[in-house]
């Protein structure tokens, strides 16, 4: 399915972070993450901006990821009970994602992009992902700036909402009536461990980039707040993971 048609200016302000994101590393390839609360926007945003850059001047080659892709098993998300804390701490396999997108996408290799169906549960064996010398690897979902994925990023935008928007809006996903106050016991499990997160990783001000997509029809994108690179060390193909 396509991404829904931006209106006038939200595809204004898609467009001049396209034109950011095509500018980081030229010729070579560059991951950036779209991190953000659950329900704050960041796949169809990525989604979006991968349409956007393809339609710029000087377009390059995106592969898509989510990280989404990468949940653990069921079993083992609630081994530990269901409290913020294992939300956070035991949602994704981030082992199995570098080795799976990381580590090839680095040297340059095909990406393996999900290992697991959340909703069905069981694992999945997706075709390879070919990129080339100077693709753009576009990965969306939460907790993308936390201390294990640091080093990973290029660059990140952090899709900034609160909680009062992003719980209706990511609850009205799904079929059935859902609390919309972010502070019922029914969103305490996720509304709690994404707070952990906030506090634990700062991840607004380590962003290279904040898009508040409070309002979906008119985005505001605030300045680069660095120059430089998300990665602390270069991900090359020895690294561990």
């Amino acid at each position: 399915m396509r991404p829904p048609v931006p209106s006038s200016r939200r595809f204004a302000v898609l467009r001049e972070l396209a034109r950011q994101v095509v500018a980081l590393g030229p010729g070579e390839r560059v991951a950036v993450a779209v991190d953000g609360v659950d329900g704050a926007g960041k796949t169809v945003l990525a989604d979006q901006l991968t349409e956007v850059i393809a339609g710029l001047e000087v377009p390059r080659h995106v592969v898509r990821v989510s990280i989404d892709g990468f949940h653990r098993p069921r079993a083992q998300r609630v081994a530990r009970g269901r409290g913020p804390e294992t939300f956070y701490e035991d949602s994704y396999d981030y082992d199995a994602f570098r080795r799976a997108v990381i580590q090839p996408f680095r040297r340059g290799e095909p990406v393996i992009p999900a290992v697991n169906d959340v909703d069905a549960d069981r694992p999945v064996r997706p075709e390879p992902v070919a990129v080339r010398a100077d693709t753009v690897l576009l990965v969306d979902g939460i907790f993308l700036q936390r201390p294990e994925l640091v080093d990973v990023w290029d660059a990140a935008v952090f899709v900034d909402v609160p909680f009062a928007v992003s719980v209706p809006r990511g609850n009205g996903r799904f079929p059935g009536d859902h609390d919309a106050d972010p502070e019922s016991e029914s969103n305490l499990r996720y509304v709690g461990g994404q707070r952990l997160y906030l506090a634990a990783a700062e991840p607004r001000s380590r962003a290279t980039w904040v898009l508040d997509n409070t309002d979906l029809a008119e985005p505001v994108l605030h300045a680069r707040r660095c120059a430089g690179r998300t990665r602390t060390a270069p991900q090359r193909p020895g690294m561990s993971g």
